[in-house]
């Protein structure tokens, strides 16, 4: 792969758990175990350490997703992607990043950028490959 490539990948949320924060107490933080099917662009699965500020209404967040999947020209394998955003009406705060050198299979050399951007459809993942 030489250039950029974009890959857009709906998902949907198959699992949200609450999870412990060892030695953080109080309620001003909290974590979720969450797992997510990938429909389009992208079919797999993922599980996310998800860590949370704030209310429903408004709340920040920051998250380690493992992502494991096909692509639909056959590629595969596994990536970590590390991203969070500040969750509000009008956010257009979302960040994340591949983590470069933690992929597997056809994804081993993943590296770049990835946001979460919501349409009539739902959430998605754009995923921008750096070679």
């Amino acid at each position: 792969m030489s250039g950029t490539e974009t890959i857009t990948a709906r998902f949907e949320v198959t699992g949200w758990d609450d999870a412990e924060l060892p030695a953080l107490d109080g309620d001003w933080i909290g974590a979720v175990t969450m797992r997510k099917s990938y429909t389009e662009g992208l079919v797999g699965e993922s599980i996310a350490h998800f860590v949370h500020s704030g209310d429903e209404e408004s709340r920040g967040y920051l998250a380690a997703e493992r992502i494991t999947g096909a692509l639909d020209d056959g590629r595969s394998g596994s990536f970590t992607v590390h991203h969070g955003a500040l969750q509000h009406p009008s956010d257009d705060s979302a960040f994340g990043y591949i983590i470069p050198n933690a992929g597997t299979g056809d994804f081993a050399a993943f590296a770049g950028r990835a946001r979460i951007v919501h349409d009539d459809r739902g959430a998605y993942f754009v995923f921008t490959l750096d070679s």
